[in-house]
């Protein structure tokens, strides 16, 4: 009888349901002890696990749950077991059935998730695991969360049948070394938390063009949901969002037709997110350009790329000032503004937009040929705080992946408000904060410029935001500029591009009451690679790599407790566009082979996988014997003389090869104030700077960097 029902069930399942399955070749028949760990978004998992599961496992229920009267028909043709999570007996049961060689499922959450996320992972079914000798099998449901039978009711939209898939991983064994039980405890817990986080970013399809992961969020969310919103008070829902960039592809053919790359010059704003979904449309890639550079800079990145034509607004080049900007790429390029398009947007041509937003995969399949996700998805540039400014190949699926990443660790739900005043022309800005939230049914905000920092708290006051990105520069304005009460609804910051100043985290604390939580990534690397959250936290580093990343730590000389940072993952670069051989494709390579990215950073990672960055390799300069971070140096100016900027340069030196001299705004500074600061933080003599040089300001990147060329420039002219 069971097995008939869970015929008519699983047949149920992918009519009303439409479940995929992904990994199904894993499960593993012959396997004696079996632990099968899921997440848990519904209350339809149990039966989506019992009916596609080839043997009938057993279920571990809570007893107050299985006790509730409209739980008792599911479970009574299922087989379960019926346990108090909080008594010692629980473990004890659980360890028995998966000894007697049952299939036991069980959900570590311990409870349906209130955010479609992932929740609190208990440590039990991991020391079942490790004590029964068993194997663990890991199932991500995706899709359930939708259904009505979740809690996400008033966060998310919820539909009778929603499409579901069902990711199996190989199966799995924890290890953990002999010794102290507690000790062995939480590594057998850390080891299946970071298993489910791993499942999480298994679990999200990242096999597509970017374009059909927005077509499958707007089949999720509905057309109706408003995801849009920029400075203007432009308003847009996945509708319009669609129908916007089906006009804006049909108008670019004339001027674009027959090109690869077509470069954008727009600020944060709802035009330049429909730019670049029109470009998409067309199967062309956009190439995000750095409005802040120079004019050298621009020109420099339109002959990398091989751009032919620039798509701007002669309302942004009259407001930022680009003026000589746009002179300078006129004589090289097309330079195309978008209002000039608006007149060609003739009431046929509105019709046919609106008609393919309707039908939108067939449109875009019909416009774009064929795309796939290992095609150029977009092409950013290198910062350039070292050196000259290098083209960054991103893939639809580099860009989805570290997608997939990032909600694999934040429970950002459609219940946010997301505020981005990042520029799209930065990896940080684009991903995390803006395509990041456009894929989860979040409202994205988006403000043109960072440095109005008046005017986004009372934003983020007015609007309800909820969620802000940021660096430690643009954090530390909005702090001291800001009302104690205009961030009262923020439960999220999320920080990165530089280092995270002690005295911004305590700023930010002591006002707000808000913890920021500090990443680490590069635009190479789409571009997160590693963050804190509130599952996993630890201040003074910039938290746990996310899933699916591969690393290794290479021996530098002269650097005891660390190592250069490379990785390996499907967020990681199809490879560089150099400006000396423009168009010329280098993949991602070091000597561990193809693939493989070198950060150029020094990274320690300590027992429980936190990472610590102690510099680029570029910014240690060797004094004495010994490699000395020049972000060290700049973390002990910023002790000693917290309201004031610094930076940190190596200079050649005839006698010591090389010594170090620090740039600050603070005016009569007092060497001897370092040299008490580095004792108290217990630093040698050679971190304290030979010459200080007192500059009205540190130049920045339009990231929020330093400017390090830019500061090497000052500084000569300062000495000279």
């Amino acid at each position: 009888m069971r097995l008939v029902l869970q015929r008519l069930t699983r047949f149920l399942c992918r009519w009303l349901f439409r479940v995929e399955l992904r990994g199904w070749e894993h499960y593993p028949h012959h396997e004696p002890r079996l632990l099968i760990v899921a997440n848990h978004v519904s209350y339809l998992d149990g039966m989506l696990l019992a009916a596609f599961l080839p043997d009938l496992p057993v279920f571990v229920i809570n007893t107050h749950v299985a006790r509730q009267w409209w739980v008792k028909p599911f479970i009574a043709i299922t087989r379960h077991i019926s346990v108090d999570p909080t008594t010692p007996h629980y473990l004890k049961t659980l360890i028995q059935h998966i000894q007697a060689g049952e299939r036991v499922a069980v959900f570590p959450e311990g409870r349906l998730s209130l955010t479609g996320a992932l929740m609190k992972i208990y440590e039990g079914p991991a020391l079942a695991a490790d004590k029964a000798d068993a194997a663990l099998l890991p199932v991500y449901i995706e899709g359930a969360q939708y259904s009505l039978l979740s809690r996400l009711g008033g966060i998310a939209r919820r539909r009778l049948f929603p499409r579901i898939r069902l990711t199996m991983l190989p199966p799995r064994r924890l290890s953990a070394p002999p010794g102290a039980s507690r000790v062995r405890r939480q590594q057998l817990g850390r080891q299946l938390d970071e298993l489910m986080v791993e499942l999480a970013y298994v679990g999200m399809n990242i096999d597509q063009p970017l374009f059909l992961a927005l077509l499958e969020a707007r089949e999720r969310h509905g057309d109706s949901r408003i995801v849009l919103e920029d400075a203007q008070r432009q308003c847009l829902d996945y509708r319009a969002l669609l129908t916007r960039a089906f006009i804006l592809a049909e108008l670019l053919e004339s001027d674009c037709a027959g090109q690869r790359n077509v470069g954008l010059l727009l600020p944060n704003a709802a035009a330049a997110v429909v730019a670049i979904l029109g470009l998409h449309l067309r199967g062309q890639v956009p190439v995000l350009l750095n409005f802040t550079a120079g004019s050298h800079d621009l020109l420099a990145a339109c002959r990398t790329a091989q751009v032919r034509t620039v798509c701007t607004s002669r309302a942004f080049v009259a407001t930022a000032n680009l003026d000589a900007h746009i002179a300078a790429l006129a004589a090289q390029v097309t330079v195309l503004f978008l209002e000039d398009l608006q007149p060609r947007a003739t009431l046929p041509t509105r019709l046919r937009g609106l008609l393919r937003a309707r039908l939108p995969t067939r449109s875009f399949r019909r416009m774009a040929g064929t795309v796939r996700a290992d095609d150029p998805a977009v092409i950013l540039f290198t910062s350039g705080s070292e050196r000259e400014p290098k083209g960054v190949v991103l893939s639809h699926r580099n860009l989805l992946a570290n997608v997939a990443q990032v909600r694999a660790v934040f429970d950002i739900t459609p219940r946010d408000v997301v505020l981005n005043t990042l520029p799209l022309f930065h990896a940080f800005g684009l991903t995390a904060a803006t395509l990041t939230p456009l894929l989860l049914g979040t409202r994205l905000i988006l403000y043109p410029s960072p440095l109005h920092y008046h005017v986004i708290p009372e934003l983020a006051y007015e609007r309800h935001v909820t969620v802000l990105f940021g660096t430690n520069t643009f954090l530390m304005g909005y702090g001291r500029h800001a009302d104690p009460y205009d961030f009262f609804n923020v439960r999220l910051v999320v920080m990165g591009a530089e280092a995270l100043r002690e005295e911004t985290q305590r700023l930010w604390a002591e006002k707000f009451g808000i913890r920021i939580n500090e990443g680490y990534g590069l635009t190479e690397t789409s571009p997160v690679l590693a963050v804190n959250n509130r599952r996993h936290h630890r201040n003074g580093t910039v938290g746990k790599l996310l899933p699916g990343i591969e690393h290794s730590m290479e021996t530098v000389e002269g650097i005891a407790d660390g190592g250069l940072l490379c990785v390996r993952g499907a967020n990681v670069m199809l490879g560089y566009l150099l400006p000396e051989q423009p168009g010329q494709l280098y993949p991602p390579r070091t000597e561990r082979g193809l693939g493989w990215h070198d950060t150029g950073d020094i990274a320690r990672i300590d027992a429980d996988g936190f990472v610590i960055i102690l510099g680029r390799i570029k910014r240690f300069a060797k004094l004495g014997g010994e490699q000395i971070s020049l972000a060290t140096v700049e973390q002990l100016a910023a002790n000693c003389w917290p309201e004031h900027q610094h930076a940190a340069l190596s200079r050649p030196d005839p006698v010591k090869g090389e010594r170090i001299i620090l740039l600050s705004t603070r005016q009569d500074t007092d060497r001897q104030e370092l040299i008490e600061a580095a004792r108290r933080m217990g630093l040698s003599e050679l971190y304290i700077p030979r010459q200080v040089l007192t500059v009205p300001e540190i130049p920045l990147l339009g990231s929020g960097k330093p400017d390090y060329p830019g500061l090497r420039r000052l500084a000569e002219d300062v000495m000279a």
